[in-house]
């Protein structure tokens, strides 16, 4: 007898539709799980009735035209925003408050938007009136398809506008190039970390190696090749990051200088120079972008910090390029960062630091403001001293 299969099934979606059941791949790079109740809809259904029914967490599945959808998406997006009538909600009692109360209204927008479906064929066509050919944006993120699927047009969207950073490219002055995303890996759109690494003086002239920890595009291991550090092993656990730096190396003609490998955090040896630019905020992501902002209980930061001693050279500087915006929001202290900097045998030789340029910097709508407006972004250098 065989051993059983572990092989888990794929999700689907199941409505009815003229009576009869049906059923559909369903597709959610956020591993979201299939609406339970499902509703055909199309151009007839008002934008109220919609809204009501997405709230209640009943999708809808289009079967109208493809631009009167993408016009719902954007009614829905509407009166998501719409303060609600009544008594205004209390303030937060304090800025980590804020935060959560801020990540949750999102992730309940989120959900709800995400109610409108969008039906896919066997090859990513889309079988609505005036819709686009977006199978080149779905063939980058799904890979190749075999049979018809379901995804939501708020994801949908989403891999257009990843497609269309990845074909267009970030501007990088420092590199004088443009770095192009993939889906799912952080583009590097705060130029002021990418400006820290570039201009902060290296532990040694000339520079042999170096290890560039969680590489995601592969901009700072570019960087570090271009100053003239002969050598950079860039390390990430996630394999689309490595296809993306790939990429984004070979563009640059960089690929000979610069060697990538699946890990987590260090490569095998010590380097005279070990910069990692984790992510800025502990808290849990919701969606595959979101593991390079959000790092739950500072998984990596302090990975990093714990093992970096014994991967520096004598003599070596470890580069930590971190957001002070965590603590701001009340998540870290900087007395947690300092702790662990200590116990882990490290030393601050010194610290460059750089304001945002982001726009939420300077938007006093954005419910995190108060934060923003306080954020710094620092390079500490550090030394091993034991």
């Amino acid at each position: 007898m065989s051993a059983p299969s572990t092989t888990e099934e794929p999700p689907r979606l199941h409505w009815t539709e003229d009576g009869q059941p049906h059923s559909a791949l369903w597709r959610s790079q956020t591993a979201t799980p299939p609406p339970r109740r499902v509703v055909l809809a199309d151009d007839t259904l008002s934008a109220d009735a919609a809204y009501r029914l997405a709230c209640e967490g009943t999708a809808l599945l289009w079967r109208g035209d493809f631009h009167n959808a993408r016009q719902l998406l954007q009614a829905l997006a509407r009166r998501a925003d719409k303060p609600k009538k009544g008594r205004a909600p209390p303030k937060p009692a304090t800025p980590a408050e804020a935060f959560h109360l801020h990540r949750q209204a999102q992730g309940q927008r989120a959900r709800t938007l995400a109610m409108l479906l969008i039906p896919l064929d066997s090859d990513f066509g889309i079988p609505l009136r005036r819709a686009p050919d977006l199978r080149a944006a779905c063939t980058e993120v799904y890979g190749s398809a075999s049979e018809a699927s379901v995804t939501s047009l708020r994801e949908l969207q989403g891999l257009v506008g990843a497609h269309e950073w990845r074909v267009k490219g970030v501007e990088i002055p420092a590199l004088g190039a443009r770095i192009h995303p993939h889906h799912g890996v952080f583009s590097p759109v705060r130029g002021e970390y990418v400006d820290l690494v570039a201009n902060a003086p290296l532990p040694a002239t000339p520079c042999e190696l170096a290890f560039d920890i969680g590489t995601g595009t592969g901009v700072l291991a570019a960087v570090l090749a271009r100053r003239g550090v002969k050598r950079v092993v860039a390390t990430d656990a996630d394999a689309h990051a490595l296809a993306c730096a790939r990429e984004n190396l070979q563009r640059l003609k960089l690929q000979g200088r610069v060697e990538l490998l699946e890990a987590d955090l260090f490569p095998a040896g010590r380097a005279p120079l070990v910069v990692c630019n984790p992510p800025w905020v502990p808290a849990r992501p919701s969606s595959p972008i979101e593991h390079a902002v959000y790092d739950p209980d500072s998984r990596m930061l302090r990975g990093f910090l714990a093992g970096l001693a014994e991967h520096l050279s004598p003599g070596g500087e470890g580069w930590l390029i971190l957001s002070d915006l965590a603590e701001h929001l009340g998540l870290r202290t900087r007395e947690q960062l300092l702790g662990w900097i200590d116990e882990a045998g490290l030393a601050v030789a010194g610290r460059l630091d750089a304001r945002p340029r982001h726009p939420k910097a300077s938007d006093p709508d954005d419910a995190l403001h108060a934060a923003r407006a306080k954020e710094v972004t620092s390079l500490w250098r550090l030394t091993a001293t034991r």
